[in-house]
């Protein structure tokens, strides 16, 4: 994403403080508890957030409960000024098994919120392998598996829906914003997906056992 100036852009008079929390939102995620200052300068300026970031063609996502906000492109064919700006977030194709490590994970959150324990869901890797390892293939080498599970975790990293903790990097938190990027009818869909794939490999043992 090109870097904004903020200050240049703003119209006379714009207040310190909106520079101060739309930059961040335009470079990521901004949660509640990694910065508190900052998350209440957001609840008492966000009418004017959501104002100025309309004009960039963006809408900021605020979820008071569960304590994170993000700015995402506002839905195509809506107003004809901002849809012809440069798009200022990206959209990332992501592959079948990062789809699938989101689509476990977020299973994973809504049963542990259903259970109305610990508001913080923490996984191990050797966890999160056993979680994907029943949709691989038999016989799938344990090494590569999870040399293959490090690589999707660190993408699913860089993408924030986990984090390592610190100190224990094979300890991750998953971050509760997956909520709003895999929903419902997302999971639906890919649980079609996953259908067709596990079908797939049913008949691809069957062929190699013959």
């Amino acid at each position: 994403m090109d870097e904004i100036d903020i200050q240049t852009m703003a119209p006379p008079g714009a207040n310190h403080d909106l520079s101060a929390i739309v930059v961040p939102l335009l470079k990521g995620v901004l949660y509640q508890g990694d910065n508190p200052d900052q998350w209440n300068s957001l609840l008492r300026l966000q009418v004017q957030v959501r104002d100025y970031v309309t004009v960039l063609g963006l809408e900021l996502v605020l979820d008071e409960a569960e304590g994170y906000a993000f700015l995402r492109s506002k839905p195509e064919g809506g107003d004809e000024d901002t849809s012809k700006l440069p798009r200022l977030v990206a959209r990332r194709q992501l592959s079948f098994p990062v789809s699938l490590l989101l689509a476990l994970l977020r299973k994973k959150l809504a049963e542990f919120d259903a259970g109305g324990g610990d508001t913080r869901l923490i996984l191990s890797r050797d966890e999160v392998v056993e979680l994907i390892r029943v949709f691989l293939p038999a016989g799938s080498n344990e090494t590569r598996l999870i040399d293959q599970v490090d690589t999707h975790l660190n993408k699913v990293a860089e993408l924030g829906f986990v984090r390592r903790l610190r100190g224990q990097e094979r300890m991750f938190e998953v971050r509760r914003i997956l909520k709003a990027f895999v929903d419902a009818q997302w999971l639906a869909e890919f649980d079609q997906r996953l259908a067709a794939y596990q079908s797939q490999l049913t008949q691809q043992e069957k062929t190699t056992d013959e």
